[in-house]
């Protein structure tokens, strides 16, 4: 067991004393936008503040929580809500990101949803679209894996989930997400690069978690909120404040969603 596994090991035991909850079954990563979905998915069973666990940061980005919370559904599955997402560009260390999923998957988490909010390289996949990944392109040169670990990437994200979800909102669009490194925004040249590599969508999360839960021998569905067309693509400069604002938009609509997914899953 490297040392990364042996402090997931911890924090996962930590979580077990705090919430009184022996397995959690899925693990949902909320990213810009998704947040409100806690509320709608079940019971709280117990709210930690991240930075009371073993590996977790006290601090997070605007529009992320640093709290991990135990959510029990309606048919009585338990749910662990990780709002303390490490971005790469926060900390220029893969293995810190994946900490919260790896330590999720030591928590009995099969099943992982990995949510974002991201650039669109598409003109006709515009602010508000919800996008389910088929694929990743990793572009920060770094991996949470160490040593001789030859793990698969075909077939990451689930196509079963991506077929419930697709069950669920039959308007949702498939796509590839390129994450790059941040915290600067694409340039347009960098944008239309992605879109020429096969991305339909650019962000600064997702592809190194989905790893280490590749890893984990988790099963994965990604969705991605559309909050703004990529550089080039809309013509406008992109700041921080309007990707909030558009995930704030979008909130009611795709929480909705992805508390009707995690119930059929």
């Amino acid at each position: 067991m490297t040392h990364a596994q042996e402090l997931a090991s911890e924090a996962a035991a930590a979580i077990r004393a705090a919430t009184g909850v022996d397995t959690h079954e899925i693990a949902l990563v909320l990213g810009s936008g998704w947040s409100g979905a806690a509320e709608l998915i079940g019971e709280e069973v117990a709210s930690i503040p991240a930075a009371d666990l073993p590996g977790f940061p006290d601090h997070a980005v605007a529009g992320h929580t640093a709290t991990i919370r135990s959510l029990r559904t309606p048919n009585g599955r338990s749910v662990l809500v990780l709002g303390a997402r490490q971005h790469f560009y926060q900390v220029r260390d893969a293995v810190k990101v994946a900490h919260a999923v790896r330590t999720a998957a030591a928590a009995g988490c099969s099943t992982l949803v990995l949510t974002n909010g991201c650039g669109s390289t598409r003109p006709e996949v515009g602010p508000g679209s919800v996008v389910t990944l088929t694929d990743h392109i990793n572009l920060t040169g770094a991996t949470p894996l160490e040593g001789a670990t030859f793990v698969s990437m075909t077939g990451t994200y689930s196509p079963r989930l991506r077929e419930l979800a697709h069950s669920i909102d039959p308007d949702l669009k498939n796509g590839v997400y390129a994450q790059f490194t941040g915290p600067q925004y694409e340039t347009p040249a960098e944008v239309r690069m992605a879109a020429t590599m096969g991305a339909d969508l650019v962000g600064m999360s997702t592809a190194l978690e989905a790893i280490a839960a590749r890893e984990a021998g988790m099963e994965i569905l990604g969705l991605s909120l559309v909050t703004n067309l990529g550089a080039g693509i809309g013509g406008e400069e992109l700041n921080h404040q309007e990707v909030l604002d558009a995930g704030a938009a979008a909130a009611p609509r795709i929480s909705s969603l992805l508390a009707e997914i995690v119930k059929a899953i």
